[in-house]
């Protein structure tokens, strides 16, 4: 018998596109493996019917993978129409359908919730102090469905008569002996880890690139959504950018984002309610903070505590940031 590749289907809001496109960097080996062959609505070609190539996908799909975020959740076509028909299609038995939480949203009330949920203990990717562990983490996760699924997808190979074998051949070997079973292990395995100077370099200058380009998408959304609104985005450089949101012409609500302020240290990400390439003031700062598993930002102005609710990932400390944007305009 032969077994042929699993196909794969990528349920996502296209807000989620760069965290989709890392997750399927990890599935990589799976498919050099010839295990998997994924599919996304970016491999629709131009002419084609979006609808129609969609829906054809998800119904010959044998894994749907549905990546969770807030903005899938918010989304008709992901939540009522790609969610609704693939998680009819596993109470048929036809598909498996797995949910990857990416970022951190209510999902557990939602159909989702009877689903086991991935990354392990359906952390969110985004919550992750290394991000690739948690892709990783999924991708072993989705290597054990598709090795479960080999059998189903198991077709008959072309009969090919053997050679004849000489009668002086040597008798058969005996089968190679069962692989040995694992032994049970606890999960609770997680150690105390130790952030250099450099983890934090990297972390806050990373996380400062992601806000930028969180800020343009976001403006960018904002203009699809609300046409009578407009927004500018503006690179500065490496360390600064401004975005601005303008009604019938006039500026209604402006911020300039950048890394440190006044000469301070670069471990903070500062933000000022007014657009300027100098940064002489600000209204909020984010910190760097670090607890035994992960780095994260804490608020400077606004802490209550240092409780959870204040060790920001990079996708809360680039919301955290827009909520103040936009917040006027929502009033």
């Amino acid at each position: 018998m032969e077994t042929k590749m699993a196909s794969l289907f990528f349920s996502y809001s296209h807000v989620d596109e760069r965290l989709r496109d890392q997750l399927e960097i990890h599935l990589s080996q799976l498919r050099r493996d010839g295990l998997i062959e994924a599919w996304h609505d970016r491999r629709i070609l131009a002419g084609s019917n979006l609808d129609d190539s969609i829906n054809e996908q998800l119904e010959a799909a044998d894994i749907v993978l549905l990546l969770v975020s807030p903005d899938f959740i918010n989304s008709d076509y992901c939540y009522s129409r790609e969610m609704a028909l693939a998680l009819e299609r596993q109470a048929r038995k036809e598909a498996h359908v797995i949910a990857v939480i990416l970022r951190s949203c209510d999902w557990t009330s939602s159909p989702l919730g009877k689903l086991l949920a991935l990354p392990t203990d359906a952390r969110a990717v985004t919550s992750w102090p290394n991000q690739d562990e948690a892709f990783t983490d999924v991708a072993k996760a989705i290597r054990k469905v598709v090795n479960s699924l080999a059998p189903k997808n198991a077709v008959a190979a072309p009969t090919i008569r053997p050679a004849p074998v000489a009668r002086s051949a040597a008798p058969a070997t005996a089968s190679a002996k069962p692989a040995t079973e694992p032994l049970p292990r606890s999960s609770n395995l997680r150690l105390k880890k130790e952030f250099s100077d450099l983890d934090r370099d990297v972390f806050i200058k990373d996380c400062f690139d992601f806000m930028a380009r969180f800020f343009e998408g976001s403006l960018q959304e904002l203009e699809a959504r609300h046409p009578d609104f407009k927004g500018r985005f503006e690179r500065i450089d490496g360390r600064k950018f401004t975005a601005s949101i303008y009604k019938g012409g006039k500026a209604v609500a402006q911020c300039t984002v950048a890394l440190g302020a006044f000469g301070r240290a670069t471990d903070e990400i500062t933000y000022s309610d007014q657009v300027s390439t100098h940064m002489n003031s600000y209204n909020e700062a984010l910190t760097v903070g670090a607890d035994t598993q992960q780095l994260f930002f804490k608020p400077m102005m606004n802490m209550t505590g240092g409780n959870a609710r204040d060790q920001l990932s990079a996708q809360g400390a680039a919301e955290y940031y827009w909520s103040r944007l936009i917040e006027r305009l929502q009033g």
